[in-house]
């Protein structure tokens, strides 16, 4: 069994955060934990806009705090997220999420992540098999 602290976790390595500021996310699971998929707590910080497009991955996003909004960008719909609404990239939706407030989200991704994943300029992480550590940063 793993038993792992989200504030402590959030003192290691397994806290990410992105190079323009836009967001953080501590993964509280990796693909290593076992069970194919990944945990993560991610804050999208209040006024910021950030290109997703996850091509190898699925995640499920669950809003615990704050709000903002999901534009599917193949379509141009506007999704509003608020506490208690999950939303699922089911098909690999490209799409912007906007922070009105900054936003708690808990976060399962299918690979899931080594931890070490940055987003390359398309929005995407690179594929499982891929290293991570060679990809171009946001």
């Amino acid at each position: 069994m793993i038993v792992r602290n989200l504030e402590e976790a959030r003192q290691t390595e397994r806290l990410v955060k992105a190079e323009n500021g836009n967001w953080d996310s501590t993964r509280l699971s990796l693909a290593d934990d076992g069970g194919n998929c990944s945990f993560h707590v991610t804050r999208i910080y209040e006024g910021t806009e950030t290109h997703i497009h996850y091509k190898h991955h699925f995640e499920a996003v669950f809003c615990m705090e704050g709000e903002g909004e999901v534009e599917t960008l193949a379509d141009g719909k506007i999704w509003p997220i608020k506490p208690g609404d999950i939303y699922i990239l089911d098909q690999h939706d490209e799409h912007l999420l906007r922070a009105h407030k900054t936003m708690h989200l808990a976060c399962v991704f299918t690979p899931g992540l080594t931890g070490k994943e940055v987003h390359r300029a398309d929005g995407s992480y690179a594929p499982a098999d891929e290293e991570a550590d060679d990809s171009k940063p946001l």
